[in-house]
């Protein structure tokens, strides 16, 4: 009995200490919008619903450009970011793909519900094949768990990150930021900054 009295006590222990750990991992928050104001490290945004927010940006803030680019950058092995709608027969209906640089390989890998339209998804995830077709391209992605089958229509916007500058981020540029830390005093703070290029509004 002793015995597993102590095994209970560990085990509720250590249930408390990942409730502990899980609560004290700050929230993050997905932006979308235009920078109308710049005060050294502090960005006023109007985000795409209309509010106001203001981010703070880290010393050591990435900022990445949004540049378009075209559907034959996408080949086999490329890895890419595939923001899209369901289709009843299971095949996702891109409405954005977005290309990413070869050291970014494997970010955020898999397939997850989105936010840019209601029921939108986002596969990120490896070309294994690709196919023209009279309706669009066919690609064929696959992730850790599984893959998915993606129809890119002729219309469907194309970009590619590539690296950026702090001078990037100005007023009038559109931006997306994937995950401001929100702090307990309710500031937001980013270590990322994805700025749309040649007035390109970030389409993911």
């Amino acid at each position: 009995m002793p015995k597993t009295l102590t095994a209970l006590r560990v085990l509720a222990g250590l249930v408390l200490f990942s409730s502990i750990a899980a609560a004290q991992q700050a929230p993050t928050v997905r932006i979308r919008g235009t920078i109308e104001a710049v005060d050294g490290p502090v960005l006023s945004i109007k985000t795409r619903e209309g509010s106001d927010v203001k981010v703070k940006t880290t010393d050591n803030v990435a900022v990445f450009g949004v540049a378009k680019t075209s559907l034959s950058e996408i080949k086999p092995g490329s890895y890419i970011g595939v923001t899209a709608m369901p289709e009843p027969d299971g095949m996702q209906k891109a409405i954005a793909v977005h290309i990413f640089p070869e050291n970014q390989r494997g970010a955020a890998e898999g397939f997850r519900p989105w936010d840019l339209r209601a029921n939108s998804t986002m596969t990120n995830a490896t070309v294994a094949e690709t196919v023209a077709g009279t309706d669009g391209q066919h690609i064929v992605v696959k992730y850790k768990d599984g893959e998915k089958k993606v129809l890119v229509p002729p219309e469907t916007p194309i970009v590619s990150f590539v690296a950026g500058d702090k001078s990037e981020m100005k007023p009038g540029a559109k931006v997306i930021i994937f995950g401001a830390n929100k702090k307990d005093d309710g500031t937001l703070e980013a270590n990322r900054v994805n700025v749309g290029r040649d007035g390109i509004t970030p389409p993911m």
